[in-house]
């Protein structure tokens, strides 16, 4: 469709101006609940970016089919299928971090970046467009996960991926790694985009 962005912008527009977390504020549940770590947060992102690619590719070619009222319905029972095969393949691969992130990686099923993104672009859209709508959605959320991860666990433990980085004298803060802290360091890096946003917009208007 012609007043619809093209594959290059859907893929630069997905990593900052429409973040799916600091712009959209879209999949808050797993950013929140698995950002303790960043081994968890990674592992959180790749399988988001495997749904999320294989949804809006197959959602895309099928487009032309998909009849108004039935379309949520088509979109759920896809994005299901790939939820499926990333838990599986993370029970028979992953097992221990299966374990860790728990229920959160069937809930992807009703994540709303997901949903959203088979609206808006993949069943409107070329596969290719939509692909490249997938990969940067894909890259910004996990962009969102890595920075506040990386911070919780910076703070909270001294240590990044589980190896220890800030000396034995740091003083852990536990809190940082508990759910406040996930709020915390949420807020605050939400602030700080939304800062630097209408900065931005202030200099160019200026």
């Amino acid at each position: 469709m012609a007043d619809q962005p093209t594959a290059a912008e859907r893929f630069i527009n997905g990593i900052l101006p429409e973040n799916p977390v600091y712009r959209q504020l879209l999949g808050l549940c797993p950013t929140l609940a698995v950002t303790n770590g960043l081994q968890a947060a990674v592992t959180m992102a790749a399988a988001v970016g495997f749904v999320l690619l294989c949804a809006n590719v197959i959602t895309s070619l099928i487009r032309n089919l998909l009849k108004p009222h039935l379309r949520i319905v088509v979109f759920t029972l896809t994005i299901a299928t790939f939820v499926t095969i990333a838990d599986r393949l993370l029970a028979a691969y992953l097992y221990q971090m299966s374990k860790t992130l728990g229920p959160y990686i069937p809930l992807i099923i009703v994540n709303c970046i997901i949903i959203c993104r088979c609206e808006v672009c993949a069943s409107k859209q070329s596969p290719f467009a939509a692909a490249a709508d997938a990969v940067g959605q894909s890259l910004g959320f996990g962009l969102a996960l890595a920075s506040i991860a990386a911070i919780r666990e910076l703070l909270g433990t001294g240590a990044l991926f589980g190896l220890r980085v800030l000396p034995e004298v740091w003083p852990d803060w536990v809190i940082m790694v508990l759910p406040p802290g996930a709020f915390l360091t949420f807020g605050l890096l939400l602030g700080a985009v939304n800062w630097f946003t209408d900065r931005k917009k202030g200099q160019e208007t200026s």
